[in-house]
Parts: C-alpha cells; structure tokens; sequence
C-alpha cells in the first residue's frame, strides 16, 4: 500500500495551534526582556560570580530548609483542601501530587491552572470521587490566589502610607484586585449558571460533569480557613525566602524592599503563560530591590538565590518524585525541563565574564575569534534550547533533533569558549537523557517543508549578511562615527542579526537607527520560520485509490465477520494492507490519532495478532498512535495479549427473531402497531435499484428529521444520506394513505451469517405516534420472510456499565445518568430494549492512559464527513 501524504494548509495549523503560539510569543517577550536588561546592566554583573561564590553557607542551608517547609506548607495546603470537601488523602499523597503537578506547570499554557487537571489516579483508587477531586483543586488554586491578596494589600498599603507608591506598585495594586474581583464574578457567573457557565459548558462539554458535583459539595469552613493560613505562611516563607537571600550575601536587611519584591514578582507569576514567570520575574525583582538600595550586582544575586529557593529546588524535587513511574508522558517531560535550564545556563553563562586562568589557558591553542564565535553560538543555542523545550514536551520528533543538535553545540560551545567544564557536564547530561527517551517523540514533521525552511533560513541568512557587511563596510562614517573594516562588518552584522548587539558601536543617525532595526528585524525573522518549519508537526491525508478500495471490498466479502464490515469500505475510510496476510485495516486521521473501525478484517484471530502489530509499526513510523472503536468482547483478549488497554464504550443490541410477532411482543408495541394500522399507513417494500423519484421523497423525509431533531449527519461507524447509496440498497417506507412518506429505513449488508441489519431510520414532524414501532416490527417480518435468524438493532453508547473498573468508565457512567446532553443515549438504549435484545459490551481499544485524553477529540473528528 502506497498512501500519498500531504500536508494541511498553513492557515489551519496557526488557527489550531494560535493561543500555543501566543503563549510562545508572550514567553518569548518576557525572556527577551530579561536578556536586554541584563545585557544592558552588563558592566555591573562582570563582578557576580564573585558575590556567588562568597555567598554563606549557613544562610544558604536556611534558605533550601525554607524550601522543605515551602513544600510541606504545598503539601498541607492540598490536605486541607481535600478535608474541607469531606475527603481524606494522606500527607504523603499530597506532597507526591504538588511535587508532579508543580513539575508539569512550567511547561503548560497556564500551568499553575492547567496542572491542577493532571495526577488524579491515584487519588481515584483512593475512591476519592472525582467531582471532590476538582473542586479541592480549585479551593487549593483560589486560595492561592485570595492569600497573595491577603499579604499583598496590607504590604503594599503600609508602603504607600509610609513612602507613597511609584506607579508601577499602584497599577500592581490595582491589578491584584481587579484579579480577586474577576475571580469571585467567574464564581458567582458559575453559581448561577451565567456567562461563564456558558462559555464552559461550549468549549468543555465534559464541564456539566464537574460542575453538577460542585453544586453537590459542602465545604468545611473549619478546613477552609487552614487552607487559607497555611497558604498565607507560604506567601511569608517566600518574603523570607528573600531576607535569607539578602543575608546570604552579608546585605543590609530590607524587609519592606523583599515584601513589595515578592508581590509584585508573585504577580507576574500570575499572568506570565509559560514557563512559571522566567524572565518576568528576574527583571521585575531586581528593579524593585534596586529601589530599596540594592546595586544590579546585589538586586540579581538576591533574586538568583531566591529563585534556586522558590523555583528550581522544588522542581528538582519534582523530578525525583517521577524517577520510580513508568509513564511515557511524564518522562517526555523531564528533557524538556533539562533543556529549559540548559539554555538558561547557555545564555547566564555568556552574560558573566569567563574565569580568567581557564581563558589564558585556552588562548594558548585558540585564537580570539574562535573563543568570540564560540560564545555567539552558545548564547544563540540557549535562546532557541528555552523555545524548543516547550515543543519538545508535546512530542515532536523535529523538536528532538534540534534539541539535539543544539545541546551539542552548546558541550562544544562551553568547552571552547572558556573552558567551562561545568555547564558542558549538563549539556552533556541532557545530551545522554534525550538518547534515553528518543522513543517517546514519536510525532514528525514533514521533512520537504522542513528543507524548504532550512534553505529559505540560509538564504536569508546570506542575503542579510551580503546586505549587512556591506552596508556597514561601505556606510559613511556620520553614521555611526567609525569607518568598519571588513572583519568588523563581519562581526556586527551576526551581532545583530542573532539579537545579540553590541556596544561597542553608536548609531548617530536615524539611518543609523533603521539601519539596524532592519538587520535585527530580518535575523529575528528568518530564525522565527527556521523554528517554524523545524517544530510543525505534519497533519496528513492519505488517498485511496481505486484499486485499493475494490482490493478492501473483495477482502470483506471474502473474510468479513461482523456488521460494521460494510462501513469499513465506506468512503470515508482508508486502508492499510499488511505484508503477507490477506486482510485489511480500516481507519481515519485525526491529528496524529489514527482511528481504526472495530477489528481488522482477516482470517483468524491469529492474523489479527500479526496485522495489529504490523498498523502500530505503520502509525510510530508516521508520527501516529491508533484506537480500536467498537471492538467486540470476543476480540478484546487479542489487544489485551498485545498489552493493549480497554475501555467499555456502551452496549449493541442483537434481537433474535425467529419466534418474534406481532402477538408475542410487549403490549405497548402491539397498540402502537394497531394503531398505525388502523390509521391507514402501510408498509412498502422497495428493492435494488430505487427509483429516483423514491429517492427525492426520501431526501425530504431525511432532511426534515435532520431539521426537527437538529442532529448532523455523521459516518465512520454508520452511514449519511446518500442517493447512490441508497439506490442499491433494499427501502422499506411507511407510507400515509394518500401515499406521502412518512418514514423509513435501508437494509445493508451485515457479514455476520444469519444476521441482518439497518442503517438510516427517520421519519416526518407530522407522523403518528408509534410510527418507528410500527417500522421495526415490518423490517422483523421481512428479514423473517427472507429467513433471517436475528436483527443487529445497533449501538447503545454509554450504556452497560453496571460496575465501572476505573476512572474513565466512571465519568462515562455518571455523565450518562445524570448530564442532559447524554440522555438521548440512555432514551436509545431504553426503545431498543422494550424489543428484548441480547446486549454485546463493545470497547475503545488504547495504549496508554494518558491517550484517553486525546480519544474525545479524535473521535468528534472523525464521525464526521
């Protein structure tokens, strides 16, 4: 089989993708901030590695049993949180939930929000009910955010009483407020089922779940207010955090400089949307220590160490709490952390001055030039490693390469720059953790486009640089007051085309000024597409061809086995031919989700085995993991013997009709059939090939059902309205005595032997009560008539699951009974059962658990046309 992959329109991937990328563009402006500052302050931070070195030890020790107390008050903070919604986890527990939950923040959108919906199995097992797991999340989250307010308003008051505000701390004020105040309209919009309630329930279907067990909780006033005191000791842990700091460096102690230090850095931590505030929280620190008599040298020493406190320790502590599970998407996150911190020290370590016995050293065997490059091509490295690490936490194999390629420069970069064996022992670190874990991004990108990018990068590359060495060689001298030599163009013009700059040059002209601005304007350009086209995953379509689908429709007929066979042709499918087995696989894309219909068609269970294996090598070698959906009981222990998970999706009916009538069937079934009778409608028959004027009463049959009932057409695992369908195919219409159609249903092929079944079943807004009754029981007597032994009466989703084994098979049993949205489903499964069937559990076929959270998504996509 030969599929011809094409790539999605770029329109549609930034639409997919435009809040990720605004994210990245909003990390990436904080970040810039952070290194221009520092850039800028140069001349101030040559002296900081000095001050790190002579830091006291004492202080230091106070300052990481600090951070243990920070994590345990953490931890706490989630025990009370749980006790307040009448739920017990153990301290243990919840230090192993924020530990893993303050990991994966860094690198979501959002993260100290997002992260709050990860980590919850273990709390399931505990038979904590997932409603009570949410909401003491969402206490646990407020509450952080209601205790900076409790600390930062009397702070920031008493500053303003005593020294006045500047502008900035009274629009941090007010942002905080205002930030309180959104928080408890969203509640209250909640409550009462307003807007936001709204907005939720269209972009989260699942929200009605969640929110129907807020509404159901009663929080513990008692434990609430402990949530409050233990999240209010932690906003003072981290003002101490920053005295510690100060003392560490034997500073004068400034309470008031590291309580306004400490809010207004906390609210950048808010709104920053990735990351946890990097950058952000750097610059706004070491700005508002420098008001209080702190020098740059002293404001970023303080604000390193309290960030080593606050930030990186209990992240390495978040680490250690993942070394013992084998979880795939945890472990695709920890090189992503490495990475982020590998470019941190990358660009830190280009910013400080080298140790000047190591760089004597070097000079010996390098010369000057290549120790500068050397430490362009680290700085660079850095930039791109912080921007890359986010792509690579979502699995892009591109991601990884780069990630590669750049650790590797910066092991060299570190070496031959100063001799920094230090920052090359990490980069050398994460070089060995991203070999480790090369299988788990798995996701790719389209290599075509990849060398497009590349090329069109090196194109722009070499005309700036034509442009740049030669505009600065050939400029006049009032520009920037100098006359460039042709090395020096050389030099300025990487300079600036990598956003590094220099000062050793002054623009004195507007030309000047623009001069530059293009030349940084182009080099940013050009790295943002090469990062583009680097990172994108690919979204491909594969064409079936003719010959493939008169291929796929020969092995049905021949090895077809179950009633949704006749779909697995359907036109929206697509087919993978195994090597030496005689048999198919049919699927549909979505994203990097290839979705497969029920089992492969084939000979034997045996064969089965062997395609299954052979479609998972098929969907890792083309960026994709597979679902099963609607796999039967009697397949299921081929997935389970391939170490493959199941979910119990709802139940299909079979009803035997070889003793079925009229006379012996319920007594509501029967008045519902006379009375149809006696009103006059009849049943009529229509075999292959129907007649097109049939067809025209049928499509306005098919579109006012559609209409009344507001349903979309919908396919994969049943069919749509399709005239040269249905002109092959057997009609059976109820039909009023004026002879106007008022309903009807198609009989298709069903591949299990003595077994018929239906497809389309729709009816009028004006015909009479009982009318499907009166359809289904005339399609029983013609599969009788045509010796038929039973009915397959279709699919029952969400139904079945008398005793849920796991978490997901909890939600789907709760939404089922209780969301409204779902109540059809639950309707469905109550018409078909008054006729008595026999009921066949069917399942989601999947890998991992963590899969389950892409499975709604792919199958929204792919049940449509």
């Amino acid at each position: 089989m030969i599929d011809k992959l094409k790539l999605a329109s770029v329109r549609d991937f930034v639409w997919e993708y435009k809040y990720n990328f605004l994210q990245v563009i909003l990390t990436g402006f904080f970040i810039s901030a952070a290194i221009f500052f520092f850039k800028h302050e140069g001349d101030e931070l040559v002296q900081i590695k000095s001050l790190l070195k002579n830091v006291d030890g004492v202080w230091l020790l106070a300052g990481i049993a600090i951070s243990g107390l920070y994590i345990s008050l953490q931890s706490l903070m989630y025990v009370f949180s749980f006790k307040s919604v009448e739920a017990s986890v153990s301290f243990l527990s919840a230090l192993n939930l924020f530990l893993k939950r303050n990991f994966v923040s860094v690198f979501l959108p959002a993260g100290g929000i997002a992260s709050l919906l990860f980590f919850t199995k273990n709390l399931e097992n505990q038979r904590i009910d997932k409603a009570k797991i949410h909401f003491a999340s969402a206490i646990y989250a407020f509450v952080g955010l209601l205790s900076v307010l409790l600390v930062g308003v009397p702070v920031l008051g008493y500053v303003f009483v005593a020294q006045g505000l500047s502008n900035n701390d009274v629009l941090s004020l007010a942002g905080l407020l205002l930030l309180v105040g959104l928080l408890f309209w969203v509640y209250i919009s909640l409550k009462n089922r307003g807007i936001v309630y709204g907005l939720a329930r269209r972009f989260y279907p699942d929200f009605d779940l969640i929110s129907m067990g807020y509404r159901e909780q009663r929080i513990s006033q008692r434990q609430f207010l402990y949530v409050v005191l233990c999240s209010v000791l932690i906003e003072f842990l981290g003002i101490l955090h920053l005295i510690v700091a100060m003392k560490a460096f034997h500073l004068e102690l400034s309470l008031t400089g590291a309580s306004v230090a400490y809010i207004i850095s906390v609210i950048f931590l808010i709104i920053s949307p990735l990351l946890r505030g990097l950058g952000a929280i750097e610059v706004s620190m070491t700005l508002v220590l420098g008001r209080y008599g702190f020098s740059v040298l002293q404001a970023v020493a303080i604000t390193l160490l309290y960030r080593l406190f606050e930030f990186w320790l209990p992240l390495v502590a978040g680490i250690f709490s993942f070394l013992f599970v084998r979880n795939n998407v945890i472990l695709r996150l920890i090189p992503p952390f490495l990475i982020v911190l590998l470019g941190l020290i990358n660009i830190l370590s280009v910013l400080t001055p080298a140790i000047q016995l190591r760089l004597d050293l070097l000079l010996d065997y390098l010369p000057v030039e290549a120790i500068n490059t050397a430490n362009y091509l680290v700085f660079v490295a850095g930039v791109f490693l912080i921007i890359i690490g986010i792509f690579l936490a979502k699995g892009l194999k591109a991601a990884w390469y780069v990630a590669l390629i750049l650790s590797v420069i910066s092991l060299v970069g570190h070496l031959t720059k100063a001799i920094d064996y230090e920052e090359a022992i990490l980069a050398f670190f994460v070089i060995l953790s991203l070999i480790y874990t090369r299988r788990l991004y798995y996701i790719k990108s389209q290599w075509k486009y990849i060398r497009i990018g590349i090329m069109t990068a090196v194109f722009a590359m070499a005309t700036v640089m034509i442009f740049g060495i030669g505009a600065f060689y050939y400029l006049d001298t009032i520009h920037f007051s100098q006359d460039f030599s042709l090395t020096e163009s050389v030099k300025y013009t990487l300079l600036y085309f990598f956003q590094i700059g220099s000062n050793e040059i002054n623009p004195e002209t507007l030309f000047a000024r623009n001069f530059i601005f293009v030349v940084r304007a182009l080099g940013l350009t050009s790295m943002a597409f090469l990062l583009y086209t680097l990172v994108r995953p690919y979204i491909f379509k594969s064409q079936t061809g003719q010959e493939d689908f008169e291929k796929a429709v020969s092995l049905r007929n021949e090895y077809g086995s179950g009633p949704l066979d006749y779909f697995k042709t359907y036109f929206d499918k697509l087919f993978f031919f195994p090597a030496d087995i005689q048999g198919f696989i049919s699927y549909r894309i979505s994203g990097n989700r290839a979705v497969v219909l029920e089992d492969p068609v084939c000979k034997d269970p045996a064969e089965m085995k062997k395609m299954i294996l052979q479609f998972d090598q098929f969907c890792q070698l083309n960026g994709m993991k597979s679902f099963y959906y609607r796999v039967g009981e009697s397949s299921k222990s081929v997935y389970e013997e391939l170490g493959k998970n199941s979910l119990l999706l709802g139940q299909e009916a079979v009803l035997d009709i070889t003793d079925f009538s009229v006379a012996t069937s319920k007594k509501n079934i029967r008045n519902a059939y006379n009375k149809v009778n006696q009103a006059g409608f009849v049943t009529r028959i229509y075999e292959a090939p129907v007649k097109d004027g049939l067809l025209q009463k049928l499509k306005a049959v098919s579109d006012e059902w559609l209409e009344d009932t507001e349903y979309d057409e919908i396919v994969f695992s049943q069919g749509l309205f399709d005239k040269n369908e249905l002109k092959n195919q057997t009609i059976l219409t109820v039909e009023s005595p004026d002879e106007k159609v008022v309903a009807f249903i198609n009989v298709i092929p069903d591949f299990v032997p003595g077994e018929a079944t239906y497809d389309l079943i729709r009816k009028t807004k004006d015909a009479p009560n009982g009318i499907m009754d009166y359809l289904m029981i005339s399609l029983f007597e013609y599969f009788k008539s045509k010796n038929y032994k039973a009915v397959n009466l279709g699919f029952a989703p969400m139904t079945g699951i008398e005793n849920p084994q796991n978490l997901p098979e909890r939600t789907i049993k709760f939404a089922a009974e209780n969301l409204k949205q779902f109540a059809r489903y639950k309707g469905l499964h109550d018409y078909k059962d008054k006729f008595a069937p026999l009921w066949v559990n069917k399942y989601l076929i999947y890998d991992d658990y963590f899969d389950l959270v892409e499975a709604p998504q792919a199958l929204s996509k792919v049940i449509k046309p």
